[in-house]
């Protein structure tokens, strides 16, 4: 049953001024809808009082658990905490800013029990980073071809989902691409969205653009070429053997052809000597590039067997 077989995961990160509302509300919601699962808040290394202000608010209260790092290690790193921390089949990401109403969560398990693997919340409402959020989102779809129109909001997934997929630092922005990728079914409801009712944001500035941006870049590369690397490395080295080929063929032109059928000998200002270097450095960048992806297609192929065997439950 899917209102007891699931847990809300809620990373936290010094957000004192906020915790005993969040805690009390949602709370009030299982009570509210007959929810029966669990809350496992992850402290991810906070300096104020995140943790114990929680505990002491949910006082008496069974479900409610938290779990602590002791360093900020990061949302995605809080978010692979909770899941290892809670055996449930269902699992709620739920931001601790209460930017999202805690009644929500009845709506993505209902959306989880028609089948989805993943249920994303589309966010309706006032958003100061929508212009960021927005361009970010319409790469992504442009990119990976997700049919999902909000990859940074509250989602709920199964758990399953989560088995052989890796999450690497900041990435929790990517969870639905990268599982998506792997074929993971995905729906998307709107929620609306409510102002931070204290504290900061932990994701603003500039610099989170380009890492979000580089990010963005690094996981096309790996869905992209991961499975077949020799598309990258074989098409580049190839483009620079031709390009050697071709200069070889045009200075040989010059320098054998052109004074042959009556021409002035043609001298570049710089002499021959160079463009034999290019035709050297082209050829052998290329060919390494060549072997570089034959060796990638290699490893992306023991890979492949490993997977399968672990799939099959072999010992490998």
């Amino acid at each position: 049953m899917t209102k007891s077989d699931f847990a809300v995961i809620v990373p936290a990160y010094n957000e004192a001024p906020v915790i005993k509302d969040l805690v009390r509300e949602l709370r009030q919601a299982f009570e509210r809808h007959g929810l029966d699962g669990e809350v496992v808040l992850v402290d991810d290394g906070s300096t104020d009082d995140t943790a114990s202000l929680a505990r002491e608010e949910a006082d008496g209260w069974q479900a409610f658990k938290v779990v602590r790092h002791k360093t900020n290690q990061g949302k995605t790193e809080a978010v692979v905490t909770g899941a290892a921390s809670t055996d449930k089949s269902y699992l709620v990401l739920f931001d601790a800013d209460l930017q999202h109403s805690p009644d929500e969560i009845p709506r993505f398990l209902k959306q989880l029990a028609e089948g989805f693997d993943i249920v994303t919340g589309r966010k309706m409402g006032a958003y100061k980073k929508r212009a960021v959020s927005s361009i970010y989102n319409r790469l992504s779809r442009r990119v990976f071809s997700v049919p999902v129109s909000d990859l940074n909001s509250m989602k709920a997934f199964h758990r399953d989902v989560l088995d052989g997929l890796t999450l690497r630092h900041d990435w929790h922005r990517f969870f639905v691409v990268l599982a998506h990728a792997r074929g993971a079914t995905v729906s998307e409801i709107d929620i609306e969205l409510h102002p931070r009712r204290a504290g900061e944001s932990k994701f603003t500035g500039p610099f989170r653009i380009i890492v979000g941006l580089l990010d963005l870049v690094s996981v096309g590369f790996l869905l992209m070429f991961s499975r077949k690397p020799l598309l990258l490395f074989g098409a580049s080295g190839m483009l620079l053997a031709g390009l050697g080929i071709l200069v070889a063929g045009v200075t040989s032109y010059l320098r054998f052809v052109h004074p042959m059928l009556g021409f002035e000998p043609y001298i570049p200002p710089m002499g021959y000597r160079p463009l034999l270097y290019l035709v050297m450095l082209c050829e052998t960048l290329g060919f390494l590039l060549v072997g570089f992806g034959l060796v990638s297609e290699q490893i992306a192929q023991v890979r492949d067997e490993l997977d399968a065997l672990k799939k099959q439950g072999r010992p490998n």
